[in-house]
């Protein structure tokens, strides 16, 4: 773990993927409370390990070594990781969300049925936007959640995102949330005085 991309959000960490991650990926991806909401994740465990190996940790390399500048990077996926017990839970990533209008950098993540509802989601979330915005040329990001699931609208809405407009990408609707870094600035000097 020590020359991977770690992000410490308290109770779990964001880590860059590693090969013998595609398992838990596959198993997590395959989940129907995971594939319901993210149907082109979903994939045989040999396309999985393809990806992972071929396209998910160069793509995340590559992402990483042009940080801060990040303006041609697609992707940057990172595994959920519970510090108790180094299990892999979830994953958390930013891409681009080729159905939305430039910019249309979107925060994106998936959690295990055995680890929702406990803050797990937003805390990854929240880390990667902080990392985005602290140490890349980000000055927009974008969320979108199915209307119906009501979970993944309150994790956007915790991470400090404003819903801007309701959308349809392939004959579904979703709520199109975004948050640009001004506000994040500005909320997080609120809760740094309030603190005080």
């Amino acid at each position: 773990m020590n020359d991977l991309f770690t992000i410490d959000c308290g109770e779990i960490l964001l880590r860059e993927y590693r090969i013998d991650d595609a398992d838990a990926i596959y198993e997590l991806t395959s989940q129907p409370e995971v594939y319901e909401f993210l149907p082109d994740f979903k994939t045989t465990r040999e396309q999985r390990l393809d990806w992972v190996t071929n396209y998910e940790i160069p793509s995340n390399k590559a992402f990483l070594a042009a940080v801060p500048n990040i303006d041609k990077q697609t992707y940057l996926r990172l595994a959920i990781i519970l510090k108790e017990t180094g299990e892999f839970i979830g994953f958390c990533m930013t891409g681009i969300k080729e159905e939305l209008p430039a910019p249309n950098r979107e925060i994106a993540y998936a959690i295990s049925k055995h680890y929702r509802n406990r803050g797990y989601t937003t805390k990854a979330v929240k880390g990667l936007i902080n990392y985005l915005f602290e140490k890349t040329n980000i000055e927009l990001l974008n969320a979108v959640a199915l209307t119906q699931n009501v979970s993944s609208n309150r994790v956007i809405q915790k991470s400090g995102f404003t819903v801007v407009e309701e959308i349809e990408i392939e004959n579904q609707k979703y709520n199109h949330y975004t948050l640009h870094k001004s506000e994040w600035q500005s909320n997080a000097e609120a809760q740094t005085l309030s603190a005080i």
